[in-house]
């Protein structure tokens, strides 16, 4: 029987990494504009991180977590997403804050068990930034203008936000309290997720994702009239100060994320391209989070996507150029030539330069066969004439010429003519 991926998991094959790669280099060039600095935490971690950091309610924590017990009988989860994470390392390492502020970014893959689709895995990559230790709504907003900037270098078209806010500890059971009163008598029509968040966290309600649901929300509370007067004010700052650098949004009164840690600010970068399933990357601020795990009163802000659906969107709005090195295939004529060539090539890489040869050919033409199918720039042919007249053929096979060369300075040529200069 041929063993293949667990379901959920992919390969990604070399014809997909360019779309990676430049996801990736993007994102690291423009966090590096904004002065955020990368982090790398452990793919698994103590399992009271997330249920004390996500909520034992939210859905991650009760349906898709993958926890084991160790040989030590102590209880790891791998990780399901990037924020716990950090802020667990900046309580844990507090030259992380010494300027009162840190500004982190991540890359790497999360792992939930949830049903596989289009786009979504159970290991699955995300990169995500988080800025800490600052409570001024312009972080909110560069922080958001950080993800636009990001997804249109990487070309995605339409882009807008969406956001909200989700107030705080002081006005979370007013607006909590509205809710109830208004979903109490639908409540037999709503799903079994819905009925247990009622009493648990009704205002993760507005995050169910379930059609039918969605119909009785119509006329919900506004919740910015529940706000208490600190989130009132720091919400119209953000949005004002969207306003002032131009950016588009719209004010979604459902949006609430899924996840427990968030307070005031949440939003969703969004693309009108995209139909119903619009949404690039989602965050908010998390300023209790901290503390929660242990740390002191620390504000926070951040956001999050996956690396999965972007390649996904890319593959189909953004045009990206594939820029490899060209190739220089080694090709020994006869035995006795192989040695030298073997060298040559070992010359070529110390030099920067890209090259291929065939240990398993010995004629020409089966070896130019081969570089055709490489896609090779330049070929390297020696032969036995070659080797008495101490030269190589050089053969360039875009301008369908070859010439002779000094084999002791074909090095040098082919960087002159490789090397953007």
């Amino acid at each position: 029987m041929i063993i293949t991926n667990t379901r959920g998991t992919q390969d990604i094959l070399p014809a997909d990494m360019m779309y990676w790669h430049h996801i990736e280099t993007t994102a690291r060039s423009i966090f590096n504009i904004y002065h955020y600095q990368e982090i790398r935490t452990p793919i698994f971690e103590q399992s009271e991180l997330f249920e004390r950091g996500l909520g034992n309610d939210t859905d991650i924590v009760s349906k898709e977590m993958y926890t084991f017990l160790d040989k030590g009988n102590r209880s790891l989860t791998l990780r399901p997403e990037g924020t716990a994470s950090i802020a667990r390392a900046v309580i844990q390492h507090p030259q992380l804050t010494k300027h009162n502020q840190a500004k982190l970014y991540y890359c790497g893959p999360m792992f939930r068990y949830e049903r596989p689709q289009a786009g979504r895995f159970r290991q699955f990559h995300q990169i995500g930034v988080e800025n800490i230790g600052n409570a001024h709504p312009f972080t909110d907003a560069e922080v958001i203008s950080l993800g636009l900037h990001l997804f249109d270098e990487l070309g995605i078209p339409g882009l807008s936000v969406s956001i909200n806010s989700v107030g705080c500890p002081v006005c979370r059971p007013v607006i909590q309290e509205r809710l109830k009163q208004f979903i109490g008598n639908t409540l037999k029509h709503l799903c079994g997720d819905c009925n247990r968040r009622f009493d648990q966290n009704p205002l993760r309600i507005l995050d169910c994702k379930n059609d039918t649901c969605r119909t009785y929300f119509t006329g919900l509370p506004d919740i910015h009239k529940s706000l208490c007067h600190d989130c009132k004010d720091h919400f119209n700052s953000v949005v004002e100060y969207l306003d002032s650098l131009g950016v588009p949004f719209d004010i979604d009164p459902k949006l609430v994320r899924g996840l427990d840690y968030y307070t005031k600010t949440t939003f969703e970068i969004v693309s009108d391209k995209l139909g119903a399933q619009n949404a690039l990357c989602g965050g908010g601020r998390y300023d209790n989070l901290v503390r929660k795990m242990g740390g002191k009163d620390t504000p926070a802000v951040g956001f999050a996507f996956g690396v999965e659906r972007a390649v996904m969107i890319l593959k189909e709005f953004s045009e990206i150029v594939k820029r490899e090195d060209p190739l220089i295939f080694v090709a020994p004529i006869g035995f006795n030539q192989q040695t030298r060539c073997f060298h040559l090539m070992n010359e070529l890489r110390r030099a920067g330069l890209k090259c291929e040869m065939d240990y398993s050919k010995e004629d020409l033409k089966s070896q130019l066969k081969i570089a055709d199918k490489m896609e090779a720039s330049y070929c390297l042919i020696f032969g036995e004439e070659e080797a008495e007249r101490n030269e190589i053929i050089l053969k360039d096979f875009k301008k369908r010429s070859q010439d002779s060369h000094p084999i002791d300075h074909i090095v040098e040529i082919l960087t002159q003519k490789i090397t953007p200069q």
